[in-house]
C-alpha cells in the first residue's frame, strides 16, 4: 500500500439527460485536479442524471463515456471513478467504475435499485462486490441506495481499504446520509467516502451535495460542504488505518457469511 493516497470528491451539478454536456464539463473540472490529487470521484450517473429514461440516455461500453473518462485518466494523470447508464446484452445498468492511468478498468453494478424511484422497473441488479486495487489500495465500490444495506458492504478480513459510494441522494434524507457514512466507516475501520451531486434534476428532486470523506475512526477527514459546487481533496494515511487495525482489531472477530445472489 502506498503511504498516502490523495482523493478529490467532485461535488457538482449534472445537466439533466445531456451526455455531451456533461462530459465537457466534467472534463473542465477534472482538468483543474490534474497534479494535485491521485483519484477524483464523481457523482452518481454524473453524464446524464439519475434518469429512468433508460432507452435515451444509456451508453454501451465502446460508446463515448469509457473511452472519454480513460482519455481523462491519461491526459491528466490521476485515476477517475464514478458511475453511469448503460446497456449492456439488452439490459440497462447503473455503473459505477474505477479507471486508473495504467490503464486498469473496474466496473460494478448497483447491487440495490431503488424502487422509490422505480429504479428497479428500469434497470437490473448487479450481484457482484467489486475491488479495486490501485496504487496498493483496495478500494471497494458502491452506489447510493446501497449504503442502506450494511452487509452488502461488510468489510471482511480487511478485504478493502476505502469504501466509496457515489450517489444522487437528495436533500430531503441529509441526516440519513451523514449518519450511515459515519456507521460504515466505524463499523468496517477502512476510510469511506461518499460523493453527492447539487443543484435540481428534471423531477424536481433537490441535492444539497454533504460529500463526505470519514476516517477508520469515523472522524470527519473532508467536506465539501452544502449546496456548493466544489472539489474538495484530501490525503488518506496508511499508517492512520494500520494503527487502528492493529490496536484494535475487532476486525478479526468479525462473522463470515455468504451472501446469496
Amino acid at each position: 500500500m502506498a503511504d498516502n493516497l490523495r482523493i478529490s470528491m467532485i461535488q457538482s451539478h449534472i445537466i439533466w439527460e445531456d451526455r455531451d454536456e456533461n462530459l465537457g464539463y466534467y472534463g473542465e473540472l477534472l482538468r483543474r485536479v490534474s497534479g494535485k490529487t491521485d483519484l477524483a470521484i464523481l457523482p452518481e450517473a454524473f453524464s446524464t442524471g439519475f434518469s429512468m429514461h433508460v432507452e435515451k440516455v444509456a451508453d454501451t461500453m465502446d460508446g463515448i463515456t469509457i473511452p472519454t473518462i480513460k482519455g481523462w485518466t491519461q491526459k491528466y494523470n490521476l485515476a477517475v471513478a464514478g458511475s453511469f447508464i448503460v446497456k449492456e446484452n439488452n439490459a440497462y445498468y447503473n455503473r459505477a467504475f474505477l479507471i486508473t492511468p495504467e490503464g486498469d478498468a473496474y466496473y460494478y453494478d448497483k447491487r440495490h435499485l431503488f424502487r422509490m424511484a422505480e429504479e428497479d422497473r428500469y434497470f437490473s441488479a448487479g450481484d457482484k462486490q467489486v475491488i479495486a486495487i490501485y496504487k496498493g489500495w483496495k478500494i471497494a465500490l458502491q452506489v447510493c441506495y446501497d449504503l442502506r444495506f450494511p452487509v452488502w458492504s461488510r468489510n471482511v478480513d480487511n478485504a478493502y481499504d476505502l469504501l466509496i459510494y457515489v450517489a444522487n441522494w437528495p436533500e430531503a434524507r441529509k441526516r440519513v446520509w451523514k449518519t450511515l457514512l459515519q456507521a460504515r466507516a466505524m463499523e468496517n475501520m477502512a476510510f469511506v467516502c461518499g460523493v453527492n451531486r447539487v443543484g435540481v434534476d428534471g423531477k424536481g428532486f433537490v441535492y444539497r451535495g454533504d460529500s463526505l470523506v470519514f476516517t477508520p475512526k469515523g472522524k470527519k477527514l473532508a467536506d465539501a460542504g452544502k449546496r456548493e459546487e466544489i472539489t474538495r481533496t484530501c490525503t488518506l494515511e496508511k499508517a492512520e488505518l494500520e494503527k487502528i487495525r492493529t490496536q484494535f482489531p475487532a476486525w478479526k472477530d468479525a462473522d463470515h457469511f455468504t451472501l446469496n445472489p
